[in-house]
């Protein structure tokens, strides 16, 4: 099967493109930069067995009981949402093509403009450098620009081969999105 980007897995078939997890009223929506091979075979965000994406969920307090990536059907109970900026299914992301980013983010755009988020959560510091065309340093955390309307945050990528951020970087990104009380 082809995808988008017209590229195959090394056994000649891709995994199927995996769904959004998004309903309306979105408060949050986690945009992730593509997803990886074990999570578009078993068809949940966030699957690769070193993610630490549903562990930050739960110890930042944005979510009220552990979830795994089983549970991203779920994450509209919580007001969040999740999608990818590519939709083809990559061991990593040095195999995405420059026109995959382009269409992914004019794709992007129009998702945020139906959904309306308040804030859009860019899972990773080279996906936030590539919407904003940005260079350089980026801080964590919220930042001062709009995406089509939508408040941003930058999030690091929660990968386990990410070593450009501890854990408690990590939890301290993600737990700033909890709502100020």
């Amino acid at each position: 099967m082809k995808t988008a980007g017209g590229n195959r897995d090394h056994g000649g078939r891709q995994p199927p493109l995996l769904a959004d997890r998004v309903c309306q009223g979105v408060h949050i929506l986690f945009v992730g930069i593509n997803p990886g091979i074990r999570s578009a075979a078993i068809g949940h965000h966030f699957a690769g067995f070193s993610n630490r994406f549903w562990k930050l969920l739960w110890e930042s307090g944005l979510v009220p009981e552990r979830l795994g990536p089983e549970d991203d059907v779920r994450l509209p109970e919580w007001g969040f949402g999740i999608t990818n900026l590519v939709p083809r299914a990559t061991p990593g992301i040095d195999t995405i093509a420059p026109e995959e980013y382009a269409a992914g983010l004019r794709v992007l755009r129009r998702k945020v403009r139906r959904w309306k988020p308040a804030l859009v959560a860019f899972v990773g510091v080279s996906l936030y450098r590539f919407v904003a065309s940005v260079k350089g340093p980026i801080a964590l955390g919220e930042q001062a620009e709009r995406f089509e309307g939508a408040r941003v945050s930058v999030l690091p990528n929660p990968s386990g081969r990410n070593a450009n951020f501890s854990y408690a970087e990590m939890l301290a990104a993600f737990a700033s999105l909890r709502p100020r009380r």
